[in-house]
């Protein structure tokens, strides 16, 4: 097999767990084959360069050999060699997450209180008495 399909070879090689969830992807410009966009149908070759964007994680991998069928994990690592470049930026922003403030400590106030939901009731009441569009009786 010289060649293959882009979305088929990702699924081959685990980046995807369906065609279809590579083939939604590529549609989206989320991956890039020798830094052109791609179409799920482009073929590739050993030596193509394909760039992966999955959620905030960024990967470039070299092909280094086709499988026409999905096998195992450690078998699908063999299709590709990850870049040196995307492995430190791999790393950086995995450090870069663990590092990150948890986001239920950026919330200053949890749920208010029921003296809190009182004086929200009162207000909004007295907000809609002093502004409302009826006439004044």
């Amino acid at each position: 097999m010289e060649k293959m399909r882009i979305d088929k070879w990702l699924w081959a090689a685990r980046f995807y767990k369906t065609r279809s969830l590579a083939s939604e992807d590529i549609d989206k410009g989320r991956v890039a084959v020798n830094g052109q966009t791609a179409k799920p149908s482009r073929e590739v070759k050993t030596g193509d360069t394909v760039q992966v964007r999955q959620g905030a994680v960024q990967r470039t991998v070299v092909i280094a050999g086709l499988s026409g069928q999905r096998g195992p994990a450690p078998v699908a690592q063999l299709l590709y060699q990850e870049t040196a470049d995307s492995m430190e930026q791999r790393a950086k922003l995995a450090l870069q997450q663990r590092y990150a403030r948890e986001p239920a400590m950026s919330q200053e106030q949890g749920r208010p209180t029921k003296r809190d939901r009182r004086e929200l009731e009162q207000a909004r009441h007295s907000w809609d008495e002093r502004w409302s569009a009826s006439v004044d009786k």
